[in-house]
């Protein structure tokens, strides 16, 4: 079996740069780095990781946290993940909390005692049980998507990653209204998420800046879940006077929303506009093709994993936020005859005009 003496021999090293470029522990010129990957590939050298695990105290594992692995958004996200921490020779333990708390603590606390190095976790919408163990036990994160505030004097150090929300959401709000729409509803998330929070904020902001009052009876709540956003659209649809554009959340409730209107014969756009935060692969092939937000989902898993990589790296460092810009991507159940015809500034998340529809 070939030892990593055997390595460095082959690829014309020490065997300090061997572990360098193993561990990532310190740069490596790239020449010098492909030469140790060459001949740890012609070798078949395979680490030792159990040894160096009781040498480093480190397990080169990362433990991910995320609810509804099945949903698309977060499928891929769990895709940028996986692929940067590959990168860094790191694997993967992953658990679902399920967007319960109780749960969320017991399979965290499961993934510590498996000994990885750090986690990315997606936090509930009441992680107070989360943020003390990871305040009591220490433990590198980085919060992913939702953002939380730790309890003061938690003394938990901890990063965060998401896609702008703010200003994305006001932008389909201010697109529906250029169409002409004047009683424009939301399906909005889980209250407690501030996903769900900020979104609600944009599409406030959004009737501001298009002169429309905001009406409460035109806001219900989905849960982010496809059955409650399916049974609340039926209640906007059920009003005296219903809306004749709807905004939804994310794309769980945005599939209830359109159940709900192909149950009441409703069609899109003729019938009500529609337009979605969260993109997924077949969001263009409904028809009518869905105008939608799109978040960089791959990009902020791996901008997760190079923050913990980080942190680890340097454990006191102080907190970060990273948002990344979201996408306006025009398509036509906003009502326009095609796409695309906006295109979203990443800088502010406030979209260009491009030429009219």
């Amino acid at each position: 079996m070939a030892t990593m003496a055997d390595v460095a021999r082959r690829a014309g090293v020490s065997i300090a740069t061997v572990s360098h470029v193993l561990n990532g522990t310190r740069p490596v010129l790239p020449a010098t780095r492909q030469a140790v990957v060459d001949a740890i590939d012609e070798l078949g050298y395979t680490p030792n990781t159990l040894a160096r695990s009781l040498v480093t105290s480190r397990t080169r594992s990362i433990g991910l946290a995320v609810s509804a692995i099945s949903n698309p958004y977060f499928t891929e996200i769990l895709q940028g993940v996986e692929a940067q921490a590959l990168e860094h020779g790191y694997g993967l333990l992953i658990a679902d909390p399920h967007d319960d708390p109780g749960h969320e603590r017991k399979v965290v606390q499961l993934l510590h005692e498996r000994r990885v190095d750090g986690m990315i976790i997606v936090p509930s919408a009441a992680p107070d049980a989360l943020l003390r163990y990871l305040g009591q036990h220490d433990v590198p994160t980085v919060f992913l998507d939702r953002l939380v505030d730790p309890p003061a004097g938690s003394g938990l150090r901890h990063d965060q990653v998401c896609a702008e929300n703010t200003a994305p959401m006001a932008s389909l709000v201010t697109h529906l209204a250029e169409r002409g729409h004047r009683r424009i509803g939301l399906v909005a998330g889980l209250p407690g998420l501030s996903t769900a929070a900020e979104r609600m904020t944009g599409y406030r902001h959004g009737l501001a800046q298009a002169g429309l009052p905001y009406d409460e009876r035109l806001v219900v709540h989905g849960d982010s879940r496809t059955s409650t956003a399916e049974e609340a659209t039926h209640r906007l649809l059920s009003l005296a006077a219903p809306p004749d554009a709807l905004v939804t959340g994310d794309n769980a409730m945005t599939v209830g929303a359109l159940r709900a209107l192909r149950d009441r014969g409703l069609s899109v756009p003729g019938d009500l506009a529609l337009c979605c935060f969260d993109d997924f692969s077949w969001a263009d092939l409904f028809t009518p093709r869905l105008t939608v937000i799109a978040q960089p989902s791959k990009e902020i898993g791996a901008t997760a994993v190079r923050l913990l990589l980080e942190r680890l790296a340097s454990p006191l460092l102080g907190t970060r936020t990273v948002r990344l810009p979201s996408a306006f991507v025009h398509r036509t159940s906003c009502g326009c005859p095609s796409g695309p015809a906006r295109t979203e500034n990443p800088g502010t998340g406030i979209p260009r005009k491009g030429p009219e529809s």
